[in-house]
């Protein structure tokens, strides 16, 4: 505690760094110089200055050896107590060195100084001497909108001397303005959208929800298209309206997502929300992450990285689509920012909202417990009815050899496009083919340093590699035998099957929807804008195509590869095979227009293509809990794995054969490993897994923070602890 010091008495301030330590620094507060738990100051480190946070104050005197005094005391809003408390219980929760969980927090520096000034340039209303059409230009441009004399210049045509002069002889005036303007307070008093009675039950059970105030967690349990996004719009303007200085937070899973959800935070709160992910440039992210840390950003839309922020009062958080893999990071700090939204709401004392039309088993057994709250929405918005679901049984229906879509898919495309209405095929593979070999010798194209075949992208004529970002030009032989012209092509991606689409429909306007196929968030936005508008016939998409879309004239949904996800190991292959059907087949028949969706697969019978054209859900995770119960997997038992990685092979297993024998004992927790992972070499570094199972009691951040703790890693040897890990590559 700081309150009631004497400044005059000497002090200590123990402060965390942005660096991978294990423990905070003690410093010497200089004489003069008062310094708070939460400030950002500059200490010496080494023989460089480095930034901090204070991570506590205490009295210096009786010290026996001498500290290193602060630098500085920055000038910005400090960190609160729930911001310290959430890095300290991360770092915990994740076994790291919290000073890298405070890196993720500091994502833009720039934002701790005042913002950059611009001088813009009014027109005042005096005529010049001498006018010229130039001038003119120049003072119509600025009378529409004062902007700086390079963009007067810009907008008007004429070189920047033009508005210089026209400064000079007093026709403009220059006013010096922040770069960096704040963002407009939204209206919670707007009206929404007319919600049917299930969404206005729904929604006053929210608001209730954020009315009582603490920290609760809610499941917002809705069928693709049932409104979910205006129930919790509701709940976000009933906080709003009751504690206008408060913070929302909604987690998106794609960035792509952002634009539809920007316009619709637009119509309800009459303002866009701040924006954060990786797509945003560094102006807009030093100016969200100051008005964010300022408390001025009041609803903010972000990918996973959003939920490190520091927020100054942050009293609602909302994970939309809480079920979508994509909250898991798995390189770097690796977390699932769904579970880390849940505990800072806890530690900020705010409400938690997880939406999903196929909710996650956590989150459902947690419903299911009454832990947290459980809404459900039951039927579509609007006239919309669910899609039919039917199964194209590849065993009978084969497509033609070479081809990838079969006769029965085919003719409800042709008969859903002679309708004037869209088609989706859904492939979750980018590229045009996810293997290329020699047909001489049986080469296969392979990423160098990495265990990862090449996908063949036929639109740039390159090979890459999804894992690492390695690109090269498609060979004109084999470089293994020197065989000309023997490279092929095995399997389809999305570009493949867009081509065989543009083949049999030559008259239909075919588009790929992939991370590849948009570039950033204006070529989504783009290619979002067509398909709404029916500028697009056919839309062959991956992952990215079937998240949160509403596409008014798609009534087909066509799934080219519905065991894709069956293959693994991974335990959660049913539960994400569902529930990707589930959310793919949702995008059909959302408007007044009834939906279909085919899925093309080897295995009909399986139990989770079954649960799905029973509409039975609920008995699918039934089954699925059961397994897990049985088996002691997550929910009902704990996960974690330690993966080792080093460019010596030699070295890596001897290094994993000492952490092995250097592992806790307990009768609790299962050790299996150290096993080569499916993708041995990442970047020519060999890997070695560990998977801890334990009983659901077990803390298995601690018992991974203690093994950690018991033996050294060589300097060339890195080791990540992942905590519930998802990935088991």
């Amino acid at each position: 505690m700081t309150a009631n010091r004497d400044p005059s008495a000497p002090q200590i301030a123990t402060v965390l760094l942005p660096l991978p330590l294990p423990e905070a620094f003690d410093y010497a507060v200089p004489e003069g110089m008062v310094v708070a738990e939460g400030d950002h100051v500059v200490v010496p480190l080494g023989k460089r200055l480095s930034h901090g946070v204070v991570w506590g104050v205490r009295d210096g005197t009786g010290g026996n050896r001498p500290l290193k005094p602060v630098a500085e005391r920055l000038d910005a809003p400090p960190f609160t107590a729930a911001m310290r408390d959430f890095v300290d219980w991360t770092a915990r929760y994740l076994a790291e060195n919290p000073g890298l969980v405070l890196q993720a927090t500091l994502r833009s520096r720039g934002g701790l100084s005042p913002s950059p000034t611009e001088t813009l340039y009014h027109p005042t209303g005096q005529t010049p001497d001498r006018m010229t059409p130039a001038r003119q230009a120049v003072l119509d441009a600025a009378a529409e909108e004062p902007a700086s004399g390079a963009e007067l210049a810009r907008r008007a045509g004429v070189s920047p001397g033009v508005v210089k002069g026209l400064a000079d002889a007093g026709a403009l005036r220059a006013e010096q303005r922040d770069t960096d303007q704040p963002f407009p307070a939204p209206d919670p008093y707007r009206d929404g959208l007319t919600l049917n009675d299930g969404q206005e039950a729904a929604a006053s059970q929210l608001r209730r929800l954020v009315a009582a105030g603490g920290f609760q967690a809610a499941l917002l349990d809705g069928v693709t298209g049932s409104g979910k996004t205006e129930v919790y719009l509701e709940a976000i303007a009933e906080l709003l309206r009751r504690e206008p200085d408060a913070q929302v937070l909604v987690l998106l899973p794609e960035i792509a997502l952002t634009q539809a959800v920007t316009a619709r935070f637009e119509e309800r709160f009459g303002v866009s929300p701040a924006l954060w992910h990786s797509a945003i440039g560094p102006t807009e992210r030093r100016r969200a992450w100051r008005e964010i840390t300022a408390g001025r950003a009041r609803i903010i839309a972000g990918a996973r990285s959003a939920i490190f922020l520091p927020y100054r009062n942050l009293r609602l958080i909302v994970v939309d689509e809480e079920h979508d893999p994509t909250y898991k990071q798995d390189e770097g700090l690796t977390y699932h920012a769904r579970d880390l939204a849940v505990a800072r709401a806890k530690i900020e004392g705010a409400v938690a909202i997880l939406a999903s039309a196929t909710p996650s088993l956590e989150t459902l057994v947690n419903a299911r417990a009454g832990r947290y709250g459980h809404i459900r929405l039951a039927a579509r918005a609007g006239s919309a009815v669910l899609p039919q679901i039917e199964t194209i049984d590849l065993r009978e229906h084969p497509p033609e050899a070479g081809h990838w879509l079969s006769p029965p898919l085919t003719a409800a495309m042709a008969e859903t496009i002679g309708r004037g209405e869209q088609v989706l095929l859904y492939l979750n593979r980018r590229g045009y083919a996810p293997l290329v070999l020699c047909r001489a010798c049986g080469h296969k194209m392979k990423s160098p340093d990495t265990d990862r075949w090449l996908v063949e992208h036929r639109y740039t004529g390159r090979l890459i590699c999804h894992t690492t970002g390695f690109s090269m030009p498609k060979p004109k032989a084999c470089p293994e035998c020197g065989a000309i012209e023997s490279l092929t092509s095995v399997g389809p991606g999305v570009e493949r099957v867009a081509e065989e689409a543009t083949l049999r429909f030559p008259e239909a306007r075919v588009e790929v929807f992939s991370s590849d196929s948009a570039a950033g968030p204006n070529g989504v936005r783009e290619l979002i804008a067509r398909m709404e508008a029916g500028e697009i016939d056919i839309l062959v998409g991956t992952q990215i195509a079937a998240k949160g879309h509403n596409f008014p004239k798609l009534t087909l949904v066509g799934v080219v590869d519905a065991d894709l996800g069956l293959k693994g190991g991974d335990l959660r292959a049913g539960e994400r095979t569902y529930q990707t059907l589930v959310q793919v087949a949702g995008r059909a028949g959302r408007a007044d227009r009834p939906g279909r969706a085919l899925l093309q697969t080897h295995e009909p019978e399986h139990e989770a293509i079954q649960a799905l054209l029973a509409g039975d859900r609920d008995s699918f995770l039934d089954l699925e809990a059961m397994m897990r119960e049985q088996l002691g997997l997550p929910p009902f038992g704990r996960l974690a794995a330690l993966v080792m990685s080093g460019t010596d092979e030699r070295l890596l297993a001897q290094t994993a054969k000492i952490a092995a024998a250097a592992a806790p004992l307990s009768d609790d927790v299962k050790l299996f490993g150290p096993a080569e992972p499916p993708l041995a070499v990442v970047r020519g570094r060999y890997r070695r897994r560990f998977l801890v199972q334990a009983q659901r009691n077990v803390d298995v951040s601690a018992f991974m923070a203690t093994w950690m703790a018991r033996f050294k890693l060589p300097s060339s040897i890195r080791a990540r602890v992942d905590i519930e890990p998802y990935s088991f590559l």
